[in-house]
């Protein structure tokens, strides 16, 4: 993981840019693997752990409306999520991911592996994915803060190639 969180730093220092995490299933396991590198506060600017949809309200600016109408694990909340993580920050581009790690809190909808990611740049431009991951809860926090900070990185080298 420390590879993946250098090669993020290396490419937000490059580009001037700050990161924000906001974060439910995953627990602040993001923030935790970006401040694990030496001279991170260099491009890491805060991170938001919203585990309830009340902390996702308040700290993010979610929706009430929107958690009614799609639930915490959506792309609408994780669009949301992102977009709120860059408005309560300085941060130039923000992730966020929502899920169910299990082993309970699964339904026929959203089985347990589900997890929604969001990546959002202060220009406004959204991504989100939906991924089913297997494993048990620490398989799957652990295979969304990789996709979360891979995330991070693709949305970068295109941002790098448009700009």
């Amino acid at each position: 993981m420390n590879d993946l969180s250098s090669q993020v730093g290396a490419v937000l220092k490059t580009q001037g840019m700050m990161l924000a995490t906001a974060e439910s299933c995953t627990g602040g396991g993001v923030a935790q693997a970006v401040t694990e590198i030496s001279g991170s506060s260099s491009w890491f600017e805060r991170g938001f752990v919203t585990y309830t949809n009340i902390a996702k309200v308040e700290m993010l600016g979610v929706r009430q409306t929107t958690l009614d109408a799609h639930g915490a694990v959506s792309e609408a909340t994780v669009r949301e999520m992102a977009l709120g993580a860059l408005a309560h920050s300085y941060a130039h581009i923000s992730l966020s991911v929502s899920g169910v790690a299990g082993p309970t809190g699964g339904t026929p909808e959203k089985p347990v592996g589900t997890v929604w990611f969001a990546w959002a740049m202060r220009d406004g431009e959204v991504h989100a994915r939906r991924y089913l991951l297997s494993g048990d809860r620490a398989a799957v926090r652990e295979q969304s803060v990789r996709i979360a900070l891979q995330g991070v990185l693709e949305l970068l080298k295109n941002y790098t190639k448009t700009a």
